[in-house]
């Protein structure tokens, strides 16, 4: 996983699953020990003396995070037919409903119980709100200061390597030696002189003919969707990383990962290309 595609509720989760290990340990019950009687013996049980109350609040919720987060760095997996990550937030919400009627039928509720159910709300918050609230979509680690992005395909740029190449010189297609920012259409032979565009033009001709593959990274975390219109993300494409725009669709492009799946990337809004 890309610790780079966290969001800031993905750290919420993360954080409220630590919480909820740690009360796991603590006291469920407080008690008055009577005047007169040594106490100093009794141990006050804790979650992992209930098995019912283990499994069912303080486990369930340290899977639930870890649906949530699968979920989000791997879009479109499934488990019994729902979503990891939505999978993952209704557990949550079942922890905190657990917690919450366990404490108003006990009574001298102990740190255990307390730091549970708030580490349990504080997930299920996480799990739901972070599609929904743009703050929380933010990305975890700030983008701003000096960045080291890898070279694509685990090569080593080098003058000259492949088109749109972060720091390559661009190669003119078709072009003459000795032409330098000269560029025709891809396929064009040498010599070979070209139809100047009429007055009015054809924008489709022009987008399809006069697309130049480039390398970009995202400035977020964005879905890939697959190029037969399916809704369900087949990638993310994460920051930090090079990815291949082969071909333009519409507003969006055709991007490749660096495992060769390609897909529709929708949301082309601040890319940074290379």
């Amino acid at each position: 996983m890309n610790i780079r595609s966290l969001t800031r509720g993905d750290g919420v989760v993360i954080g409220a699953a630590v919480v909820l290990f740690i009360a796991s340990f603590l006291d469920l019950y407080g008690f008055d020990c009577p005047a007169g009687i040594n106490c100093s013996r009794y141990n006050a049980p804790n979650a992992w003396d209930s098995l019912g109350l283990l499994m069912s609040v303080y486990l369930a919720g340290i899977i639930a995070a870890a649906l949530v987060i699968v979920g989000r760095a791997t879009p479109g997996r499934k488990v019994v037919g729902f979503d990891l990550g939505q999978f993952g937030a209704a557990l949550s919400i079942f922890a905190v409903w657990t917690v919450f009627w366990t404490i108003i039928d006990g009574s001298n509720t102990g740190a255990g119980l307390i730091l549970g159910l708030l580490a349990a709300i504080a997930l299920a918050g996480g799990a739901v709100a972070t599609p929904l609230v743009p703050a929380l979509k933010a990305p975890l680690m700030s983008a701003s200061g000096p960045k080291v992005v890898q070279p694509p395909y685990g090569g080593q740029p080098q003058p000259g390597q492949g088109y749109g190449y972060p720091g390559a010189p661009q190669p003119s297609y078709g072009g003459q030696p000795g032409q330098p920012g000269q560029q025709q259409p891809y396929g064009a032979q040498p010599g070979q002189p070209q139809p100047a565009p009429g007055p009015q033009g054809s924008a489709a001709d022009a987008s399809a003919g006069d697309f130049t593959p480039f390398w970009f990274a995202v400035p977020v975390a964005r879905p890939l969707y697959g190029e037969d219109g399916s809704p369900s993300p087949i990638a993310e494409l994460a920051p930090g990383t090079w990815y291949l725009a082969v071909e333009q669709r519409g507003p969006g492009l055709i991007a490749q990962t660096q495992d060769g799946r390609r897909g529709v990337l929708q949301d082309t809004t601040g890319i940074q290309r290379g």
